[in-house]
């Protein structure tokens, strides 16, 4: 486990508990008194300065003192530390922190010694994660819509890995069911028209061309000796060569977006191990299933309602709404048997955090996944189920036909060939997952400042230039590396002292913070918004150069002030390139 790094708000957090454990050595709070619940962040609003702490407020009630009168005493403790300017009491007893200079210089110092591993927190070493994200049906090459959950559980991945987690990225493969024989079916018709046959792809089959190539491969295989065998033995041919070559394609497309999992994860291999049977008859044990009937739904129809007795699963007893089937009609398994036995089976292997990430279209299974995951690990498993919204592919601000190959959508390989996956990965990443996005094809590589991906990028070539760019005013700049650092790290960095700078200064200090916040709340567009918000401000103290020449970064007869600047460039290219890295986007040297 790499070292954490350097945090200006855990540092300014010890200094409140300091000055919290200095009133309880005075008699000022009583003995023992539980500072855990004590926060410190930034302020809602930049003018109360650059930290709030709300520890008056919640050790008030023990102390037995007024929030105002505890927060005065704090204050007065606060004020004689040497990286706090100022400190001010506001409303019924939040303290508010203005930091010195030097604070944000430390920050910088701490981004220069730890370079990429800046932002690496131990937050949640010795926690095993498992995050299950793409998990596409294996009927077909995946699509746009696929694409950003595929995005978004690999980026999520990344940082909770920044964050210290140990982390398994999985692919549930949906290989069994009516879904798959309908793929097989379609397979075999595709066999068959390879072998010279004219077909009709009824409706209920996939229709899609990407299913020719199975076909030939059937053909080149058996020739036509399929052809006289009856359903019962062709079905499992066909659906194992389908299954096997569209999850190779799914692979390929993965790949192209960068993204490579750990475990794939067959359903299959559930109902034949016989451990979704065994699960249902341990949960009967339990009188966690019953038999029984199900009312008709009210208002919205329910997809598994069936009006007979059938197989039930208490699921309300753990917060659902309604008790949920676990047998079909035809004594086969539904789906959501086949779920509960996966997800023990993510609880057998040791996990105890799960991390699913589901399309918009399963927004209606989350609750019922919640109670099965309760029952089958005695509450003990912490289950974050994140919803993917839909993504409107767009191209000008018109929508995009569909797919001439798959006919009813456009592949993800369409969109990463004509765009690149830096585009994709950053643009599916900058807004929440729950808000539908618009992606449009046209604006995503746009060189402007409306299109968020190529701002960063070019934030971070811009600031490899200006260092490349620096070498005629100081010529015995080391080369990039060791040295280059030491030398950074031993320029006047005190002489930072214009406002632009303090505040780039500032934002190189919350990051360590916000790969904190972020990887807890398992939201990775927090680092895509941050890194747009660094660059904005890389770029507007570069332009301000531009009008103010003595804030250039490079001064020709300055070599001393020239080097601080450049030390705070370095910075900001390093956490430019740590985020993007994490979002799984290039961080480029130069751009076009």
């Amino acid at each position: 486990m790499k070292a954490a790094s350097t945090h200006i708000f855990a540092v300014m957090l010890g200094k409140v508990q300091a000055a919290k454990d200095a009133l309880v050595h005075d008699g000022f709070l009583p003995p023992g008194t539980d500072g855990s619940r004590i926060a410190i962040e930034p302020p809602r609003e930049a003018a109360h300065g650059d930290m709030a702490t709300n520890a008056a407020m919640v050790l008030a009630k023990v102390a037995g003192r007024k929030p105002r009168e505890l927060a005065d005493a704090l204050a007065r403790r606060l004020s004689g530390d040497g990286l706090v300017e100022k400190v001010e009491v506001a409303g019924p007893g939040f303290i508010n922190l203005t930091l010195k200079p030097a604070a944000w210089i430390d920050a910088l110092r701490a981004v220069l010694r730890e370079g990429p591993g800046y932002g690496r927190s131990a937050v949640g070493e010795g926690t095993r994660v498992n995050v299950e994200y793409v998990s596409a049906n294996p009927t077909g090459p995946m699509h746009v819509g696929h694409c950003r959950g595929a995005v978004f559980g690999d980026a999520l991945s990344n940082l909770l890995r920044m964050a210290g987690f140990e982390v398994t990225r999985e692919y549930y493969i949906n290989d069994a069911g009516a879904q798959v024989d309908a793929l097989a079916r379609s397979a075999f018709l595709r066999y068959r028209e390879a072998l010279g046959e004219a077909v009709t792809i009824p409706e209920g089959l996939y229709p899609g061309e990407y299913l020719k190539p199975v076909g030939a491969a059937l053909a080149a295989e058996y020739g036509a000796s399929l052809k006289e065998k009856p359903e019962l033995e062709w079905l499992p041919i066909a659906r194992g060569r389908a299954i096997g070559m569209m999850m190779a394609e799914i692979r390929n497309d993965l790949m192209a977006l960068n993204i490579v999992q750990d475990v794939f994860f067959s359903e299959r291999s559930l109902t034949e191990s016989g451990a979704v049977e065994g699960l249902i008859g341990e949960l009967r044990a339990k009188d966690l299933v019953y038999q029984g009937r199900l009312p008709p739904p009210k208002g919205q129809p329910i997809e598994d309602w069936e009006d007979r007795e059938q197989t039930l699963f208490r699921s309300t007893a753990f917060g659902d709404d309604i008790d949920r089937p676990l047998c079909k009609s035809d004594g086969s398994f539904t789906y959501f048997a086949s779920d509960i036995a996966y997800h023990r089976s993510k609880f057998e292997r040791g996990f105890r955090t799960m991390i699913d990430v589901w399309g918009a279209d399963h927004g209606g299974y989350v609750k019922r996944m919640h109670a099965a995951v309760k029952a089958v690990s005695d509450g003990t498993v912490d289950l974050d189920v994140k919803v993917i919204q839909l993504v409107k592919l767009m191209r000008g601000g018109s929508p995009v036909k569909m797919s001439k190959r798959a006919g009813e959508f456009v592949t993800l390989r369409e969109v990463v060939d004509e765009v690149g996956s830096d585009a994709v990965r950053f643009m599916m990443l900058y807004r929440k997952n729950d808000a539908v996005l618009e992606f449009d094809l046209a604006k995503v590589i746009e060189q402007s400042r409306d299109n968020p991906v190529f701002y960063v990028q070019y934030g971070h070539a811009r600031g490899r230039s200006v260092i490349r760019n620096a070498r005629e005013a100081i010529p015995d700049l080391p080369v990039e590396g060791p040295a280059q650092v030491q030398a950074f790290l031993g320029a006047p960095l005190d002489r930072l002292d214009d406002s632009g700078e303090l505040g780039l200064m500032r934002r190189l200090a919350l990051y360590p913070r916000l790969v904190e916040a972020a990887a807890l709340a398992h939201e990775p567009h927090r680092i895509a918004f941050y890194l747009y918000e660094l660059a904005s401000d890389f770029h507007a103290q570069y332009n301000r150069g531009k009008d103010v020449p003595h804030l250039r970064f490079i001064i020709q007869n300055d070599p001393q002030l020239t080097m601080a600047r450049l030390a705070l460039v370095h910075g900001v290219v390093t956490v430019l390139a740590s985020g993007l890295s994490m979002l799984g986007v290039g961080a480029p040297e130069e751009m076009r």
